[in-house]
């Protein structure tokens, strides 16, 4: 049975290479290295040691996870007919994924592996740094978004910045959680005559010069620093409702019986908005909130979807849908965003085969009504004009008036439909949106008549008291206080 032999080439020079790992190095049947871009490489070739570099698997894989999965089963097929020694940059258990894949398929198809222990680049890190790991230390890969979202908690030591695109990446990720001017350490090629240890502000992190594949990143704790949005202490409540011992109420609901809810919210939120109520319009966003995460919460445990895949389909979703800001495409307009975005939401929506399909049934009838005219209108049935619309917006009210005045209640219905869908059409037409629309007429007719209810109540007199021309007068009254107040706004 042939082994495998894991080392480590160390941090920099050959001068950091154990005797034991040189000699074997030196002596072994079969020497793999990842990766020849190494310091330590050139002492290799002058002591003759005869290798062979996986350098070649980089420009042939699809992505890293391509890349390491295929260095693995090259070493392992080597490993069916001889001995492998497998060099690695660093120590093989700092930062090596093919390590933890190596070591995961030997367990697996019972090839002897044994690693030896090696200087990594976090030795020297820790004298150049002044830092001692005990007090708390968390290493993780560039590619980590998740852990760079918990910069400035706690020191973070980020490997493999190996080139100013991924130092961009790295410096946007941190940027999201930390001030642009605050310091971090820029760390290369310690333990080599031009070693760099020093601070530099975030913002020009990937600005630095010789950015390569010995370069790091140490962010130090900065709990003053740290600006985190942190959705799961709500989902962690919710969580607790939910489970035994919590709240019988929320453990009896469903996605079916909190679907009011959520509509009942939005409407509250759509009033704060319209009202530019900052303060209540921060608690209605809370609601609305609390309404996902509680479908979610339900999603989750029928195991069908987490509050974190919803999280990543929208985020997902947007960057798709922006390739004017994600990708190459260029745009002129807003126009031409819109067209973008219509056109790419095809390409996602290929079940859709009708004209009018995604207009949901559950949305209030006059914006459905709206929604209905847009698909129909980009489809090409529609209006040439908004006198057009218009003329049939008077057309049906006309027809309205006519069953009206013979009492057919059938009839009724069926022209006020016609009437408020051709409304819904011409909103449509002069870009306006019918539902935002008549949900402001009602505040304000809230409003108002609260003005003259005020009035009759202030008078000491009933409502039956007034004629409808002196009710009417504390009507117009509200309007004009209500002008008033817009100009001075």
């Amino acid at each position: 049975m042939h082994k495998i032999t894991v080392v480590g080439l160390g941090p920099g020079s050959a001068g950091q290479l154990s005797v034991e790992t040189m000699e074997l190095l030196k002596n072994g049947e079969c020497v793999i290295l990842r990766t020849a871009v190494h310091p330590s490489v050139s002492r290799l070739t002058e002591e003759k040691v005869n290798f062979t570099s996986c350098d070649n698997f980089y420009e042939e894989g699809a992505s890293f996870e391509d890349v390491y999965g295929n260095i693995v089963n090259f070493v392992l097929e080597k490993a069916q007919t001889q001995d492998v020694v497998y060099a690695v940059p660093g120590s093989p258990l700092v930062a090596e994924r093919t390590v933890v894949l190596l070591r995961e398929r030997a367990a697996a198809e019972k090839i002897a592996l044994k690693i030896l222990p090696s200087m990594s680049f976090l030795d020297l890190a820790y004298v150049e740094l002044g830092i001692d790991p005990i007090a708390g230390l968390r290493i993780i890969d560039s590619s980590d978004f998740e852990a760079l979202a918990d910069a400035g908690k706690y020191p973070l030591m980020i490997t493999q910045v190996y080139s100013k695109f991924v130092a961009s990446d790295v410096k946007l990720a941190l940027m999201d959680v930390l001030d642009d001017e605050t310091p971090v350490w820029f760390l290369r090629n310690l333990g080599l005559p031009d070693e760099e240890c020093r601070t530099v502000p975030l913002y020009e992190l990937d600005r630095q010069e010789n950015i390569d594949h010995l370069t790091s990143v140490f962010v130090p704790e900065y709990k003053d620093k740290v600006s985190v949005m942190d959705v799961r202490p709500l989902t962690d409540v919710m969580a607790t409702l939910r489970s035994p011992g919590g709240c019988p109420w929320d453990m009896e609901q469903t996605h079916s019986s909190i679907r009011k809810s959520l509509i009942e919210e939005v409407y509250e939120l759509l009033e704060a908005i319209d009202n530019m109520d900052y303060e209540n319009m921060k608690e209605e966003l809370g609601d609305v909130l609390l309404q996902v995460v509680f479908h979610a919460r339900l999603a989750e445990e029928e195991g069908a979807f987490t509050m974190q895949d919803v999280v990543d389909e929208i985020v997902n979703k947007l960057i798709r849908r922006h390739p004017h800001v994600y990708g190459t495409i260029e745009v002129g307009s807003s126009d031409e965003v819109l067209q973008n975005w219509d056109a790419i939401k095809q390409t996602e929506k290929k079940e859709r085969t009708h004209v009018l399909d995604g207009v949901t049934k559950g949305q209030p009838a006059l914006m459905r009504a709206y929604k209905l005219n847009s698909k129909a209108a980009k489809a090409g049935f529609d209006w040439p004009d908004n006198d057009g619309v218009w003329n049939k917006v008077l057309e049906e009210a006309a027809e309205l008036k006519e069953a009206v005045a013979l009492k057919n209640k059938d009839e009724q219905e069926h022209e006020l439909g016609d009437l408020l869908f051709s409304i819904a059409a011409y909103a449509k037409h002069i870009g306006l949106e019918p539902e935002t629309a008549l949900n402001a007429a009602n505040n304000r007719f809230v409003k108002r008549f609260s003005y003259v209810e005020s009035c009759v109540e202030e008078s000491g007199r009933d409502w039956k008291d007034f004629t409808l021309a002196e009710l009417d007068a504390f009507w117009n009254k509200a309007k004009l206080i209500e002008i008033k107040d817009c100009e001075k706004k």
